[in-house]
């Protein structure tokens, strides 16, 4: 059988083969398409995984209907054995940091509040509310998941095996890759500008409490743009949404219409008026007011830069350890540097994905440049200088055990998870867990077996 290399990253990802999928005639609006135990999975289920689907991009359709249903069986049976087990436990603040997550991720591939509202045809308000019960069950079939497949790992001989068991004409190609390290800084506000941008704050504050209109004062001076340009307004906001940060420690303390005093976050200088609280849900308005990074205050983390480049290049000290020492950023600075790829877990970036890191012009780089200091943006939108150096460069190339080790490694364990959780399973199925599945679906091919011998 031809074996796949590549990594699993979605829990509920099952690889199957290509059914044959078509309904005929007239369709209903919903319907049960599969029972396990004594949870249903509708047709709606369905399709409104496969529209979350999409809305990641994903390109390979083929047989999506019996894919995403055998998705939704295995987190069905996941959810039945994770209500019997009473060490797994979802609470609000999972379920919150969850969506929030989940609506960052949609919200960026789709760029725009509004682009997802029009590509779900429905609020974000509107899909929160119905998407939390979803996220909750989600969350425990993960963590029944991972019960399962706990302490699995697989060892360098596993590797060599698993790799040597792929056929020849099945090793993968892999895409021109580079691994990049970085050194950050950011510059460091002075408290001049501090208390310019606080005593802003604190003027508009001062006027909204003698009566002018706090919206109005948002679209004008506001910098925040997710809630500037609506008069400052954040509708059902819930505890964790902001990370629970100062600004969730002053809203959820406020009573309706109050205004708070001006307090600090990580983003600036606020202030906040509650506008409602109803039930676990805030709708409020703010003004934030973000103190003015100076030119002197950037130029001086480029000079660092500068300094910390001359002495790598005298070695003076090593790359890895200026990271340790000297970067602002806490995700790079104690593993040499090296940038994550989010999406794979590894080092390892294909050198179409470089764009989405400002690092296009480490094409013209040689292994060990180290780039000049250079501005870029941070994911919560501040600006500050880095210097990257190119570890290492592959071209296009079958994969390999010396040039992607990583990689293949991540692929075994991956292999041996599918394994596991597939006889864990069809050992639940064979216990005798009920199952049904529609007529319309009988042709998919799953990959465990779902179908009992009556149907």
């Amino acid at each position: 059988m031809k074996k796949v290399f590549y990594v699993v990253f979605s829990f509920l990802l099952l690889i199957v083969a290509q059914p044959s999928f078509a309904q005929q005639g007239p369709q209903l609006i919903d319907k049960v398409v599969a029972v396990v135990g004594g949870k249903i999975v509708l047709e709606s289920d369905v399709n409104q995984r496969i529209i979350d689907y999409m809305a990641e991009k994903v390109t390979d359709t083929n047989g999506i209907h019996c894919k995403v249903l055998e998705d939704l069986l295995y987190e069905k049976l996941l959810l039945i054995e994770a209500e019997k087990d009473s060490t797994i436990i979802i609470t609000d603040d999972q379920v919150e940091q969850e969506f929030t997550k989940r609506m960052n991720y949609y919200l960026q591939q789709l760029g725009s509040k509004e682009a997802f509202e029009k590509w779900y045809g429905k609020s974000v308000e509107q899909y929160k509310e119905e998407l939390k019960p979803e996220v909750r069950d989600l969350l425990a079939a993960q963590q029944m998941r991972a019960k399962v497949i706990e302490s699995l790992t697989v060892s360098p001989e596993d590797v060599r095996k698993y790799y040597a068991s792929i056929p020849t004409d099945s090793i993968p190609g892999v895409n021109a890759q580079e691994e990049i390290a970085q050194i950050v800084r950011m510059p460091v506000i002075s408290a001049e500008e501090k208390m310019i941008a606080k005593q802003k704050c604190e003027d508009l504050r001062q006027q909204v409490l003698a009566g002018k209109d706090m919206a109005t004062l948002a679209v004008l001076y506001s910098d925040d743009p997710g809630s500037a340009p609506k008069g400052g307004v954040y509708k059902n906001v819930r505890r964790g949404e902001f990370g629970g940060n100062e600004f969730e420690k002053q809203a959820f303390s406020m009573k309706d219409s109050e205004i708070s005093k001006v307090f600090e976050t990580q983003f600036g200088f606020h202030f906040i008026q509650l506008i409602r609280r109803h039930g676990e849900l805030l709708d409020l308005r703010h003004i934030l007011i973000v103190p003015i990074v100076s030119g002197e205050d950037m130029a001086k983390c480029k000079d660092m830069l500068d300094s910390i480049k001359r002495y790598i290049k005298k070695d003076s000290i090593s790359f890895s350890d200026a990271a340790a020492r000297y970067s602002d950023d806490k995700q790079t600075k104690y593993n040499g540097g090296v940038i994550t790829n989010p999406q794979t877990g590894l080092s390892k970036w294909d050198m179409n994905q470089l764009g989405e890191l400002e690092l296009s012009y480490t094409i013209n780089m040689n292994l060990g440049d180290i780039s000049d200091p250079e501005v870029f943006n941070t994911p919560d939108a501040k600006r500050g200088y880095r210097i990257v150096m190119l570890k290492n460069r592959t071209k296009p190339h079958k994969a390999n055990l010396k040039d992607d080790y990583q990689q293949i490694q991540a692929s075994a364990l991956s292999h041996k998870q599918l394994k596991v959780i597939g006889d864990w399973i069809n050992r639940k199925l064979k216990e005798g867990v009920y199952v049904h599945i529609d007529k319309d679906y009988q042709n998919c091919h799953f990959q465990n077996h779902w179908l009992s011998p009556a149907q």
